[in-house]
């Protein structure tokens, strides 16, 4: 009976049609299996996402119903939980990222007052109180000292030691800055290069015994939403270094007019609104988000308000960036005109036909014309009171405005513009051509 079952069990392996079929099923599994986990890692994150979503959705579901079933292994899961919260989140990016934020100290030559006495000074009183004399101190300068003047924020974007900062925390003429990296190392900065139309600058430091610097890796703020969670991190008041504050991005596409302590004033548009708390020392520090990534630069806070910040999108960082890299300065496209972003009101007090573009008028100074001589503007024949209404097809309004769109286009390219001249309709090609700051 035996050599039976084996006869048949030799005859049955033997078959050739059925060993082909067993290699092709085995093929064809290891291979299904390799797509599907191919495809399940490359959405690791977003698979991670939706199960953790719904993981704090049914916690809190049971934790809000008072649901208790005394099981110890739901009470494992519970003391777990917190992998999940944004406390977690939180303090794992500001782990990962703290070494990378800066704190710049700026000092200055400044004048070193005495204070003397004139031995020849007369009698303030004269015949009144004959015989009677005394010496008023005076004041004059003798030398100068260096003092510290102010302070601000910055952060690592290379491992060789490129910092972005503000702009208007660099400005001051003759002045010299001081980097200190959160290990309390203390460096010599050198300003590479102050963006001519953003609020940024960019910084240079030295690597010290060839040990490379921590960075940050740049994140996408094409992508934000209202509602968003967000880390700022910063140089508090120019004394608490690596101060960290937690919010939400509170609007997007915002343009607000900034002013720093010198009076000077700057339009940024499309800025990110956040209730985070920013103050003058963050100024130049970065806007995370959960993952540790920079969607932005802190630049400014609405004075007289509370949890109001602002902070430049990174993504119309970048190109700076790289343009430093590349050539040690920043280069920006130049259209050259000025303009009043058309809206409803706008509309209505000057009879537009239009509610939507920017009609290019003069500023408000006898110098500043509409279009400026020479730039690629007056090239392709735009004049003063020409509407532009669209560019690349995208319609100009106060959340699409001709500055952001200008950035994101590369210096040398055509670009074309819809523009509503004397009434008619027509489309113009512009060359953008590059400046420096």
């Amino acid at each position: 009976m035996n050599k039976d079952i084996l006869f048949l069990i030799k005859k049955f392996f033997s078959n050739n049609r059925f060993l082909s079929i067993l290699i092709i099923s085995l093929f064809s599994s290891f291979v299904i299996f390799i797509l599907f986990f191919g495809v399940i890692w490359y959405f690791r994150a977003d698979v991670f996402n939706y199960f953790a979503n719904e993981y704090m959705i049914e916690l809190q579901s049971n934790q809000n119903t008072g649901k208790q079933d005394n099981n110890p292994i739901t009470e494992k899961i519970v003391e777990r939980q917190s992998v999940f919260t944004q406390e977690k989140f939180v303090v794992e990016a500001v782990k990962k990222t703290n070494p990378a934020v800066i704190s710049i100290i700026i000092s200055k030559d400044v004048p070193k007052y005495e204070t003397y006495v004139d031995p020849n000074q007369s009698n303030p009183f004269g015949n009144l109180l004959p015989g009677f004399s005394f010496n008023i101190p005076q004041y004059r300068q003798n030398g100068t000292e260096k003092k510290e003047i102010g302070g601000g924020s910055g952060f690592l974007i290379s491992a060789d030691g490129l910092i972005v900062t503000n702009k208007h925390v660099v400005d001051q003429t003759g002045a010299e800055y001081t980097v200190f990296t959160n290990d309390g190392e203390k460096h010599e900065a050198v300003v590479l290069a102050r963006d001519p139309v953003l609020d940024i600058a960019l910084l240079k430091i030295e690597k010290k015994s060839g040990k490379n610097f921590t960075y940050l890796s740049l994140g996408d703020s094409d992508n934000l939403e209202i509602g968003q969670s967000v880390i700022a991190i910063g140089n508090a008041l120019a004394e608490f270094r690596n101060t960290v504050s937690v919010g939400v991005i509170s609007g997007l596409a915002r343009s607000v007019v900034a002013g720093s302590s010198s009076g000077k004033t700057e339009l940024l548009d499309h800025v990110i609104q956040t209730d985070a708390a920013i103050n003058p020392g963050n100024s130049g520090g970065p806007l995370l988000n959960l993952s540790g990534q920079v969607i932005g630069v802190n630049v400014a806070v609405a004075q007289g308000s509370q949890n109001i910040g602002f902070a430049l999108p990174i993504n119309s960082i970048k190109s700076a960036i790289e343009s430093v890299k590349a050539t040690g300065k920043i280069i920006r496209p130049y259209f050259g005109v000025r303009y009043i972003t058309i809206n409803k009101d706008i509309q209505e007090k000057n009879n537009l036909s239009v509610d939507y573009g920017v009609i290019v008028k003069p500023g408000q100074s006898a110098n500043e014309l509409a279009v400026i001589a020479g730039s690629p503007a007056d090239k392709a024949g735009i004049v003063e009171n020409d509407i532009i209404l669209e560019i690349n097809g995208k319609k100009l309004d106060e959340k699409n405005t001709l500055a952001s769109v200008i950035r994101q286009s590369g210096v040398g390219s055509v670009i074309p513009l819809k523009i509503l001249h004397k009434g008619a309709e027509k489309i113009v090609r512009v060359t953008l051509e590059s400046t420096t700051e």
